[in-house]
């Protein structure tokens, strides 16, 4: 995590050195940081968070994570555009 504009907005990058990978707009990173969140106990649930990546890359995206409090479990919702 690069930095934290509140308790519910983060900004995210999601390099990939060893794959190759400089530096991705939007990734699954987010999945991650919500499990993260959610097993160390950092969030009150349920709890949404947004995050953002991509900025760097001039290709900002925002991505919804939403931790259920009622059992462990993740939702990340967002929109895509393919880049070839």
């Amino acid at each position: 995590m690069s930095g934290t504009e509140s308790e519910t907005r983060l900004n995210s990058r999601n390099p990939f050195l060893p794959g190759g990978v400089v530096e991705d707009p939007s990734t699954g990173a987010a999945a991650v940081l919500g499990a993260y969140l959610l097993d160390h106990h950092l969030v009150p649930l349920p709890a949404t968070i947004t995050v953002r990546q991509g900025e760097d890359l001039v290709r900002p995206g925002d991505l919804v994570v939403h931790i259920r409090a009622d059992r462990d479990e993740i939702e990340v919702a967002g929109t895509a555009v393919a880049i070839r």
